[in-house]
C-alpha cells in the first residue's frame, strides 16, 4: 500500500516510516499540512493523520478532503483520548482512530482491518478466476496453489487489486507502488507486469496500451 503519514514528531514520524517501509509499504511522510498539500492529487491507499499539526488542525484537513468526495481510507494518529475526541474524528471522515503512544504492530493491523472493510470487495480474500488474492496474508494462490512473488511484484498487485475494474494510468501506478520521491521506470513497469501476467494468467491484468492498466473485477 501506498501510505501519506503526517506526523510532527521527528522521532514518531522516522520510527513508522522505517517500519512501515519495512512491512513493505510506500510511505511518503509530512511534518506538515503545508507539505501534505503538495501531495494533491497524487494517489494513495491509506492516510495516516495527526490531529494537532504545527500549521493546523488533521481532522479539519481531513474534513475538507471528504467534502471534497475523497474516500481514500484514514487512520487518526492523535494523544487525544477521550471518548467525545473519538467520536470527532470518526464523524469527521475518519476510518479507525488510534491513541499514542501505540505499538507500530497495531498500526498495520488497523490498516488491514480498515483494508477489510472499505478495500476492493471489502474482504480480505478476493478470487479473480482460478487466482485467489489474500490482502491480509499478502499471499497468492493459482488454483489451489502458493504463487511466489517478489516485493515489487506484489506492490503492483496490490494496487491494482484494490482498483479492480478501474484503469490505472501509469504514472499513478508508478507512484503508488515506489511513492513521490522515487521512480520506477515505465519499461521496468512494463516487465514487473509482463511477469505477473505468466504468473496469473493473461486475462489477471489488462493492459490498455499507453495509458495503464487494470486488473479483472472479482468474481
Amino acid at each position: 500500500m501506498r501510505l501519506l503519514l503526517i506526523e510532527d514528531d521527528d522521532i514518531l514520524g522516522e520510527g513508522l516510516r522505517d517500519f512501515l517501509r519495512a512491512e513493505g509499504h510506500g510511505v511518503d511522510w509530512c511534518r506538515s499540512l503545508a507539505e501534505a498539500r503538495a501531495y494533491t492529487g497524487e494517489p494513495f491507499d491509506a492516510l495516516l493523520v495527526d490531529w494537532q499539526l504545527p500549521d493546523g488542525s488533521g481532522l479539519d484537513w481531513l474534513r475538507e478532503r471528504r467534502a471534497r468526495g475523497d474516500n481514500t481510507s484514514a487512520l487518526m494518529l492523535t494523544a487525544r483520548d477521550r471518548l467525545d475526541d473519538r467520536i470527532t474524528g470518526l464523524d469527521a471522515g475518519a476510518d479507525d482512530y488510534l491513541v499514542k503512544p501505540f505499538a507500530p504492530e497495531e498500526l498495520v493491523a488497523r490498516l488491514r482491518a480498515v483494508n477489510r472493510r472499505v478495500g476492493a470487495g471489502a474482504t480480505s480474500k478476493l478470487l479473480f478466476g482460478p487466482v485467489e488474492v489474500d490482502l491480509a496474508a499478502r499471499r497468492v494462490r493459482r488454483d489451489g496453489q502458493t504463487v511466489d512473488l517478489t516485493g515489487r511484484e506484489w506492490s503492483i498487485l496490490e494496487a491494482l487489486v484494490l482498483r479492480a475494474g478501474r484503469l490505472v494510468d501509469k504514472g499513478d501506478l508508478e507512484r503508488l507502488v515506489v511513492g513521490f520521491d522515487s521512480e520506477l521506470s515505465s519499461n521496468a513497469l512494463e516487465v514487473h507486469v509482463s511477469a505477473l501476467r505468466r504468473k496469473l494468467g493473461r486475462e489477471m491484468i489488462e493492459t490498455q496500451r499507453g495509458l495503464g492498466y487494470r486488473a479483472r473485477l472479482p468474481d
